[in-house]
């Protein structure tokens, strides 16, 4: 019996709290929708609310988009450069420029003077194999890693002129005309022996202002050789001629500048003896021109002990050359 008269109280009270419950319900949809879109409405109140449950934390960060980002960061950038098509230029960059920029791929032409280099690394160029002129003139390179060049076969004009460096890396012999190493801190221990010798094309040797004591290898093909300002004391007939082929002939060699050195010429009288073309011989002489022009080649066209006094051949005639 009074189970009953529970039963009796409790299921009014049930009746009446699901018709205030509905009622409230009812206020948040929509009263204009028919069935079918009120179907509707309640698969995508579903959707959002399942949505909701898996959207990421905000602290959580999104792989998609640091994907993204990451990408674009590992793309070649011009921003402190001037890019035109093929041609980088990046001379005296604001603020101080320490490292070789991204490039971009299709790069043939960079000109990186008058920055902070300190290095070049074998990755600098790795992406850049159609480069043919790099200029790196007036940075503070003192260490370049063997490979950075070596695999630039179509490099042909190469300038690490006033820097810091005391040995040179391995150099692209394939196609390089010109190369640029005056004013560094070279010595003779730092450049291999045979660093210039499968160089069947290179035209203009630079390699003033060092400190080299001896002349390295000269490849065949060189018409330009500067060597002034350096510490080279001797110079035998294997320098420029070849002491087991007395027909060798240097055909090329146009220009020779040993000015500045403390090498006495007049020692090595067979120096030049290969030298058949119209030369100009530039070295470190003073007072001994007479008795070198008796060892010197009559095809030799000038001989100077200096920027400002030279021999002319065959007239033998001293005089000042400015």
């Amino acid at each position: 019996m009074k189970a009953l008269l529970f039963t009796c109280m409790l299921v009014p009270w049930l009746v009446g709290a699901s018709a205030r419950r509905f009622d409230q319900d009812s206020q948040l949809i929509p009263r204009s929708l028919p069935g079918r879109e009120l179907n509707g409405y309640f698969g995508d109140h579903l959707k959002s609310r399942r949505a909701t449950r898996e959207r990421p934390l905000a602290d959580e960060p999104d792989d998609s988009l640091t994907k993204d980002e990451g990408d674009a960061s590992d793309l070649p950038t011009c921003l402190l450069c001037v890019c035109l098509t093929g041609s980088v230029y990046c001379e005296e960059v604001s603020p101080d420029m320490t490292t070789v920029p991204s490039l971009p791929k299709e790069t043939t032409y960079l000109y990186a003077r008058f920055n902070k280099i300190k290095k070049i690394s074998t990755k600098d160029f790795a992406d850049t194999l159609g480069l043919k002129r790099i200029d790196l003139t007036g940075n503070m390179i003192s260490e370049i890693e063997d490979g950075a060049f070596s695999k630039l076969t179509d490099l042909e004009e190469l300038s690490l002129a006033d820097n810091r460096l005391v040995k040179l890396p391995m150099l692209p012999a394939a196609k390089l005309k010109s190369f640029n190493a005056n004013n560094n801190l070279l010595k003779t221990k730092g450049v291999k022996a045979n660093a210039f010798k499968k160089m069947t094309k290179l035209a203009n040797l630079l390699l003033a202002d060092n400190q080299l004591e001896a002349v390295p290898h000269i490849p065949d093909s060189v018409r330009i050789l500067h060597l002034q300002n350096n510490n080279i004391t001797e110079v035998n007939i294997d320098t420029f001629c070849r002491s087991n082929d007395t027909y060798f002939l240097r055909l090329s060699l146009s220009e020779v500048r040993m000015d500045g050195n403390p090498v006495l010429l007049s020692k090595y009288p067979d120096s030049f003896t290969c030298m058949k073309t119209r030369h100009t011989v530039v070295a470190s002489l003073k007072n001994i021109l007479a008795e070198v022009r008796l060892h010197l080649p009559g095809s030799v066209g000038r001989f100077c002990a200096d920027r400002h006094t030279c021999l002319s051949f065959p007239e033998f005639s001293t005089g000042a050359q400015g």
